[in-house]
C-alpha cells in the first residue's frame, strides 16, 4: 500500500528508501540467518528470561551497522554527534521500518536509535565529562540506555516517584526502584530520575533530577526480568539501587530540572508509537487484502462479503487519518510547536486504530491469523501495549482536555 497522501521531502525519501536497503541487506539477512535462534523463544531468552548473548550479539550487530550507514544516529542532534534530520524523518523512519518489518523481523527496530534506548535529544545536556566517557560508544551503537522512570507506585503521575538522590560529599547517593524499564537487561547505561528536592517534588514545581548510570556500578541491580504475554523472556526490567554513588558528571540537564527531560523522552515516545502503530496496521491490512481476496468460503472470495471488507475500509481510513496526524504533529514539533495537545490525539487515535486493524487482520484470516507464522500476535500485542507506554489512552485524554479548557481550541 503506497502512502499518496503524503509525500515527503526529497532527502528524507532517500533516507526511507535508503534504510529500505538496509533493513533487506542487514536484518532480513540476519533473520534467515539465525531463524533457529530468532524465531524459537527456548533458544532466544535464558532460563531468567533475558536475552540469550547470541540474540544480544545480533541486536548489537545491527545497531553498529545502522550507525556506520548513518541511520542509527538520523534524528540525534548535530551537537551529539547526529544527523539532526528532525520529527518528520523520524516519523517517516519508523513507520516504514514498522510497515516493512512488522514483528516478523523485530532486529529492524534497532535499525533508528530509540529515544530510550539510544542516542536522542535526551541526551543534549550531558556534561562535558560524561560526553567523553560514555557518548562514543552510544552514538555508535557499541553500547545502548534504558530510561528509568517508572516507579510500582509512580506510572502514569511521575511526580510520585520514590527514589532519592541524597548528596554526599562532591555527589550523590542513590536509592530505589524502577519497574517496566525497556532494555534494562542489555543496556550497558540507565538514565535514572530521582527526587532530590523533596519540598520542590511535593509541590509539584521540580525538584526531580536525572542522571546517568553505569548498570555495572555496585549497587546497580537488575532484580528481575518482566515477562509479558505469555513470552518465556523479555526485554523489560526491575531496577534496585542500594546505595549507588553518583559522581557529578553523571547530572544530565540542570540539578531539580529533570522532569524537563522525562517529558522530552515521553514526547519522542509518542512520535515512536505513532509511526509504528500505523506502519504495523498497514502490513496487516495489506496481508488482509491478499488473504480475503484469494480465501474462498461458501463458493466465494471472502473479498465479497460486507461483513469482511466494511470494517477492512473503516480500518483503512483510520490508518489514513492517523498518517496524517503524525505528520501534521512531527512538522509542528520541527517548527518548534509544543504541540501538546496535538501529541497527545494523535497517539491516542493511532494505537487504537491500529489495535482494531490487527485484530481485524487475525479475525479476517480465522485460525491461521493466530498462528505463529503470520506473527499477527505480535503485532498485536505491540500495538495493544502502545496504548499505554508513553502514556495511556485515559492520560492523553486528561491532556487534551486541559489544553482545550486552557484555552488551546485550534482544531
Amino acid at each position: 500500500m503506497t502512502a499518496i497522501s503524503h509525500r515527503f521531502a526529497p532527502e528524507i525519501e532517500q533516507v526511507v528508501e535508503g534504510l529500505t536497503q538496509f533493513l533487506k541487506h542487514e536484518v532480513v539477512s540476519r533473520h534467515e540467518r539465525h531463524a533457529a535462534l530468532l524465531d524459537d523463544a527456548r533458544a532466544l531468552y535464558l532460563p531468567d528470561g533475558r536475552y540469550a548473548p547470541p540474540a544480544v550479539e545480533l541486536i548489537r550487530e545491527v545497531r553498529k551497522a545502522a550507525a556506520e550507514a548513518g541511520y542509527y544516529q538520523m534524528a540525534v542532534p548535530e551537537s551529539l554527534g547526529g544527523h539532526e534530520l528532525g520529527h518528520v524523518a523520524y516519523f517517516a523512519a519508523i513507520e516504514r521500518i514498522a510497515h516493512f518489518c512488522a514483528a516478523r523481523y523485530w532486529l529492524g527496530y534497532f535499525s533508528v536509535a530509540h529515544w530510550a534506548s539510544g542516542p536522542s535529544p535526551v541526551l543534549r545536556n550531558l556534561t562535558a565529562e560524561a560526553r567523553e566517557k560514555m557518548l562514543p560508544g552510544i552514538m555508535n551503537g557499541e553500547r545502548s540506555l534504558c530510561f528509568g522512570l517508572s516507579e510500582p507506585e509512580a506510572g502514569s503521575d511521575a511526580f510520585m516517584i520514590q527514589t532519592r538522590a541524597e548528596p554526599d560529599g562532591h555527589g550523590w547517593r542513590l536509592n530505589g526502584s524502577k519497574i517496566w524499564t525497556t532494555n534494562a537487561p542489555i543496556a550497558d547505561y540507565a538514565i535514572v530520575f530521582a527526587v532530590t528536592d523533596k519540598a520542590r517534588a511535593e509541590a509539584r514545581n521540580g525538584g526531580i533530577s536525572a542522571f546517568i548510570v553505569p548498570t555495572n556500578t555496585p549497587g546497580f541491580q537488575i532484580t528481575q526480568i518482566i515477562r509479558m504475554w505469555g513470552s518465556v523472556g523479555g526485554n523489560e526490567g526491575v531496577l534496585q539501587f542500594d546505595d549507588v554513588f553518583l559522581e557529578p558528571h553523571q547530572l544530565v540537564g540542570e540539578l531539580h530540572e529533570g522532569f524537563r527531560i522525562a517529558m522530552r523522552g515521553v514526547n519522542l515516545g509518542r512520535i515512536f508509537n505513532t509511526a509504528r502503530a500505523v506502519g504495523i496496521s498497514r502490513h496487516a491490512v495489506e496481508i488482509t487484502l491478499e488473504h480475503i481476496s484469494l480465501r474462498k468460503a461458501f463458493g466465494r472470495r471472502l473479498a465479497d462479503f460486507q461483513g469482511l471488507t466494511f470494517p477492512l475500509a473503516d480500518a483503512a481510513t483510520d490508518i489514513h487519518a492517523a498518517h496524517l496526524m503524525g505528520i501534521n504533529v512531527a512538522q509542528l514539533l520541527d517548527d518548534g510547536h509544543p504541540a501538546r495537545k496535538e501529541l497527545s490525539m494523535t497517539k491516542s487515535f493511532a494505537v487504537r486504530a491500529a489495535t482494531r486493524a490487527v485484530d481485524l487482520a487475525i479475525q479476517a484470516h480465522g485460525a491461521m491469523g493466530m498462528t505463529n507464522e503470520l506473527h499477527l500476535h505480535e503485532s498485536y500485542f505491540t500495538v495493544r501495549q502502545a496504548n499505554i507506554a508513553d502514556g495511556t489512552n485515559e492520560i492523553l485524554k486528561r491532556a487534551i482536555a486541559k489544553e482545550l479548557l486552557g484555552g488551546d481550541v485550534d482544531l
